[in-house]
This record gives C-alpha cells, structure tokens and sequence, in this order.
C-alpha cells in the first residue's frame, strides 16, 4: 500500500442531470479494492463523449458502477485487492473502467489495465484505453477488417475518428473520414487519414464513390445513426459492414432491406460498457498482444486535444459540446 493513503478524496460528479455546470467537486470516502480489483491513485482521467450523455441523463452507468464519470485512467497502483497477481503497488498503469475516473482514486479490474511503456506519459497513457478498446473491437473484432481495405469513419478529428485513422493505419487500412470543416479535414490529413471529406461542403456519398472509384468502402464505423445509415449503406462495397456505436443523430434509421440482401452487408453494432468484465480482460490481453507494441514502440500515440484541472471538469465537458477539439481531452488530477 502507498504510504500515507487517505481515508477522502476529490471526485467530480453531479446531483442532478444537466449542462455542464452541474459538474462539481465533492469529497467522498477512498473506495477500497474487492477480489480482482487495484486501486489506482489517478494522474489523468479522458474525457469521453459517454460522459456528456451520462451527465445528461441518457446513458446511466451499468449496475455495481461508480455513479462518478470517468471511463479511463492513468496514475499508480495503491492498493492490490485479493487475488490480484498481475500487478504490484507502485506500478503506473492506464485502466479502461466502468466510471468513477473524475477522482483522485479510482478502482479498476486488474485484467483491464495496461502497463504504461516508459516514454508514454501520463496524460496521453489516460487518453488511450477507451478509444483503443472501442476501435479495435468494433473494426477489427466486429468489423472483420483486413489489411488492404478501405474504412470510412465519420468524426475524423473526435477521439474515436483519430484512433480510428492511426490504429487502420497501422494495420494497412485505407481510412476515409468526415469531418466538420476545412481545417478539421486538413488536420485529419495530417494525422494520416487517406482523404478527409468536408460533410458541410460535400455529400460525402458522392465523394465516397468518386474516391473509390464506384467500388464503395469495405467498412463503415457509424457514430451518428438516424439518416446516416441509408447513406452509409449507399457508400458500402458489396459484403461491407456496417458497425454502430453510438446515435448521435438519433437510435432509429430507415433501411432498404432488399438493399442489404442484395448486396450482401453485414449490420452490427455494440456497446462497451456494460459488457462483462471477462469480456473486457480478453479484448485487453488481445490489445495487449497486438496493438500495444505500437504503443510501447512509439509509432501510436493519442492526438492531444487540451487538458484541464480535475475541478474543471465542466470546462472540459464545454469544450467537448462545443465540437472545436481535434482529439482528446484529459483531466489532471
């Protein structure tokens, strides 16, 4: 146990769902760590899109959660709890969590962290584990993709979009994204997006099948729903997929089935928070194993939004709603 452990904490939250400003700091009791758990004494928590739609009251956290948002971590780990053989006290690790990140301590399962390479610091570590595990399982797991295919992703320049560019990247994915404006697609360029498609100036179906030549892309990574879908299908090559996760723009869409039989697509979708524990150990020892090394060699490192003091968290959440970031936004603690 690290010395001098305190018996309160620091954490933000809320009362009552609303805008921003409901967010404020409280103090509350150190949580202690059950079978399989560490407490993580927390240098930087991401900021995530879930955590405004919980803030609102859309999307309450899933039974036996903290109510405190906060979906991933980095810092140290405090205190072992029984059973855990993986991890020793003082080991600096970033944890994928179910909430309760917005706090000075924080309980993670031990099997969903990860170590921190040396060189990573911590306020990108915190910004890996939510967007790393939502891309991989949702493109790679869900999706089927394959080296040599084309992606297309809407929200280049969100956390999610920028995974989404570097990781396809990586794995010898052509990847197409939409973005807001002019200097959002040139950003996303710049993080290494194939092409960058202005969905103010463009209809990005149109550009869709002038960049691939009629073909269509092999997968769609949806963050919007609503209408998008019948125009992302319009943008799918024959046997593409089409994964969803999240509904922006509304949880109902109007599809041609005939469409889908037809040309054969695939519609999935998922959720990450409420799966189970085992669940989210395997697609980390899977991260792990695959994706990790890029992390521990260097070559995949989080786009950087802006950071902000853990009592300021409702100016992050602002900042968020406010669609001008260009990747992620962390809470230093």
């Amino acid at each position: 146990m690290l010395a001098n452990l305190p018996s309160s904490m620091i954490a933000v939250g809320f009362d009552q769902p609303g805008d921003a400003n409901v967010l404020q700091p409280a103090t509350l009791a150190v949580p202690t760590p059950g079978p399989g758990e560490v407490l993580v004494k927390v240098a930087f928590a991401g900021v995530n899109r879930p955590d405004v739609v919980q803030r609102k009251g859309l999307y309450p956290p899933p039974p036996g959660a903290s109510p405190i948002p906060g979906l991933e971590i980095s810092g140290t780990v405090a205190v072992m709890g029984e059973g855990v053989d993986t991890l020793a006290v003082g080991d600096t690790v970033c944890a994928l969590v179910s909430g309760g990140g917005y706090a000075e301590y924080c309980l993670a399962k031990a099997g969903h962290c990860l170590p921190v390479p040396a060189g990573l610091p911590l306020d990108e570590a915190a910004a890996l584990p939510e967007t790393l595990f939502t891309v991989w399982h949702n493109v790679f797991e869900r999706g089927f993709a394959r080296e040599g295919e084309t992606l297309l992703v809407h929200g280049g320049t969100s956390g999610i979009g920028t995974m989404a560019i570097m990781l396809g990247r990586h794995f010898g994915l052509k990847v197409i994204v939409t973005c807001g404006s002019p200097e959002k697609c040139a950003k996303a360029r710049e993080i290494g997006a194939a092409h960058a498609i202005d969905y103010k100036a463009t209809d990005f179906v149109e550009e869709v099948a002038r960049i691939t030549g009629g073909k269509g892309v092999d997968l769609v990574l949806d963050m919007v729903a609503g209408s998008y879908v019948a125009r992302n299908l319009k943008c799918l090559a024959v046997d593409g997929r089409h994964v969803t996760i999240a509904v922006q723009g509304g949880a109902k869409a109007e599809i041609n089935m005939a469409v889908v039989m037809s040309r054969r697509y695939t519609l999935t979708g998922s959720t990450l928070r409420p799966r189970s524990d085992e669940f989210k150990t395997l697609l980390a020892q899977e991260i792990a194993e695959t994706a990790w090394p890029f992390v521990e060699s260097g070559m995949l490192r989080p786009v950087m939004d802006a950071r902000f003091p853990l009592t300021q968290a409702a100016a992050a959440h602002a900042r968020m709603e406010a669609g001008d970031h260009v990747g992620k936004i962390v809470l230093e603690v």
